[in-house]
């Protein structure tokens, strides 16, 4: 599945959330959740039963997947016009940790990034150090198999808001996954949106 299928099919759970809640929760710490150490188990004791649950398949190796999302018509929204939205994915391979992203369009922990800042990122040049001091912290990480190299990492950028009125609903998601070789390096970059504002 490429990663625009991935973020398409999480943008769907969002877009089914307007009719109902689901359990809140808030940005949880990045330093606790360590790719190729946390279980599934973990993650189910710490944020309980996911909103959702599938797999996908990556570089020829299928990935459980656990969502979660809330949404609160009564938020404070980062723009106006849109229903506060938070949502979760992590990525388990053999039940271990693989990838985890978070996304909000609240305003007190909004995701939203400049997209086209990612001009300014050389592969093959450009560090970590210096694609979050151009982006900010990122949304999550990811290693191998949701990446190709088996050393790496990357680091995912993701926003997403839904809105809601008379007209109907519209939705608008944004993904930039940056990949960095073993000695902190970009080797790759996969910008996709969907949507639009």
């Amino acid at each position: 599945m490429s990663t625009t299928m991935k973020h398409v099919i999480a943008l769907s759970l969002m877009f089914g959330l307007l009719g109902c809640a689901g359990r809140e929760f808030t940005r949880p710490d990045m330093a606790t959740l360590r790719n190729g150490v946390t279980t599934y188990a973990q993650v189910t004791e710490r944020f309980g039963p996911p909103y959702a649950e599938g797999s996908l398949v990556r570089n020829d190796k299928t990935v459980r997947t656990a969502n979660y999302v809330h949404a609160a018509a009564g938020g404070k929204p980062a723009r106006e016009g849109i229903v506060p939205t938070r949502a979760m994915a992590f990525y388990f391979y053999n039940n271990v940790l693989v990838g985890h992203e978070f996304l909000s369009s609240w305003a007190a922990d909004s995701t939203e990034f400049d997209e086209t800042d990612r001009r300014k990122i050389i592969r093959g040049t450009t560090t970590e150090a210096e694609v979050v001091q151009l982006l900010g912290k990122p949304s999550g990480y990811e290693i191998y198999p949701m990446i190709e190299s088996t050393s790496g990492k990357a680091a995912v950028y993701a926003y997403s808001e839904l809105e809601s009125s008379v007209l109907g609903r519209k939705a608008y998601r944004k993904v930039l996954v940056v990949t960095f070789d073993g000695a902190g390096v970009v080797t790759a970059l996969d910008y996709t949106s969907v949507g639009s504002k």
